[in-house]
């Protein structure tokens, strides 16, 4: 009798939870792993978030960079920043003076109109070359052209540039001209580039991208190439600041293609020099996002492009660079 006693004091001991402690101990669980799901939910929705926003500001600030880096070393000939001092430059009236191999798929003049060290189309694309991905309506040209800082090995075929403090001349032969001393001037590759937004994007289809036309060589000729340089650009302006009375500051700022700084054009004004560069680039998500509202109103350079309502995040952003080589 003792011993069964004991056993069922024993099954007492070991008795369970009852209904309503289990039901209890549920609801807490379930409200744990409700609040526990809630928070991965908005903690990886803010990293989607923050990702797509740093995206937009790389993409924003590789474009920028690029293009500034140019921008600044505009008129750089080598030895000297005078593009009035090198000789076989494009003329008034005479876009090829000295007869020089120029790519055959861009207008006669394009690599060679050294005078307009800075130069562009406004909301066109009107160079007549060649394009990949078509041309973003509405969006500017912007064209640099320059020499490269260092001085680089004679390259037939290429468009080169030979300088001195004072003086310079283009050549494609690989010979250095005959009026100058290898010994008192510097050989310098010519470089052209012409930034333009393409509509759709080789890298990623459907997206706008900004490309570059760039100056170089078949081996055998003076040849362009288009590149991809930054998807997701969807607009780029420019605008030029002009010094029109010699005091080696802007005096206004004009758009790409106007007349007053351009030589032999109605509106020219004698002496006027491009001094800064004024630049905006809208950029774009490459995907879609779902709930985005974006009311803003995006004003680049002089064009108004409104209020986009297609769920892709943007960015405006702009910046004013100093044409390094300007004062001469």
């Amino acid at each position: 009798m003792k011993t069964s006693n004991k056993n069922n004091q024993a099954r007492c001991n070991q008795s369970g939870m009852t209904m309503v402690e289990l039901l209890v101990a549920l609801a807490i669980g379930s409200f744990l792993m409700i609040g526990a799901v809630q928070i991965y939910n908005q903690s990886r929705q803010a990293f989607v978030i923050n990702e797509s926003i740093a995206r937009v500001q790389e993409t924003a600030q590789f474009a920028m960079d690029t293009i500034e880096a140019d921008l600044r070393m505009a008129s750089n000939w080598g030895r000297n920043s005078r593009p009035l001092a090198v000789e076989g430059r494009s003329m008034d009236g005479n876009a090829n003076p000295n007869g020089l191999d120029e790519p055959v798929d861009c207008p006669t003049g394009w690599a060679l109109d050294l005078a307009l060290t800075v130069d562009g189309n406004n909301n066109a694309f009107a160079l007549m070359c060649p394009t990949i991905g078509g041309t973003q309506i509405d969006s500017d040209v912007v064209t640099v052209r320059r020499a490269t800082v260092a001085p680089q090995p004679l390259e037939a075929g290429r468009l080169q540039i030979q300088t001195t403090r004072i003086q310079g001349e283009l050549f494609d032969d690989g010979s250095v001209p005959s009026t100058f001393s290898p010994a008192d001037s510097t050989t310098h590759n010519l470089l052209v580039n012409s930034y333009y937004v393409a509509t759709n994007s080789g890298l990623i289809p459907g997206v706008p991208t900004l490309r570059r036309i760039r100056l170089t060589t078949d081996g055998t000729d003076p040849d362009i190439v288009d590149e991809e340089v930054a998807p997701g650009v969807e607009n780029l302006q420019l605008q030029l600041g002009i010094d029109v009375n010699g005091d080696n500051t802007v005096d206004r700022y004009v758009n790409p293609g106007t007349d007053v700084y351009i030589p032999g054009s109605p509106g020219y004004i004698a002496g006027a020099r491009v001094m800064t560069a004024r630049v905006w680039l809208l950029v774009r998500g490459t995907q879609p996002e779902l709930g985005i509202q974006d009311g803003t109103d995006y004003e680049p350079g002089d064009r108004d492009l409104g209020t986009f309502n297609d769920n892709f995040r943007r960015m405006m952003v702009s910046k004013t660079i100093l044409l390094r080589n300007a004062r001469t």
